[in-house]
């Protein structure tokens, strides 16, 4: 982990903004970037959110069902798992 010495202060609603040279180096500038919030000990570490499939993680093919991120070829293991039981 690599510190960039740079200290924000928390609002009053317990916000920051992170710098824009960190949202820059993390390809954050659109408006549907997004982070992911960790916490180890006394950390709190942010993380750039990349939509991954919730039983592989693979990040290609992704269909979105009731809020969940699938790849096409577990949804095409859970047909066949789905047909073998029926």
């Amino acid at each position: 982990m690599k510190s960039t010495g740079i200290v924000r202060r928390l609002d009053r609603m317990g916000r920051i903004v992170l710098p824009m040279e960190t949202r820059k180096l993390l390809s954050l500038t659109d408006e549907e970037a997004a982070v992911e919030i960790y916490t180890e000990n006394d950390m709190v570490i942010l993380k750039k959110y990349v939509p991954s499939c919730i039983f592989c993680n693979s990040t290609e093919g992704l269909v979105e069902y009731h809020g969940a991120k699938i790849c096409e070829s577990c949804i095409e293991t859970l047909n066949l798992k789905a047909k073998e039981i029926l």
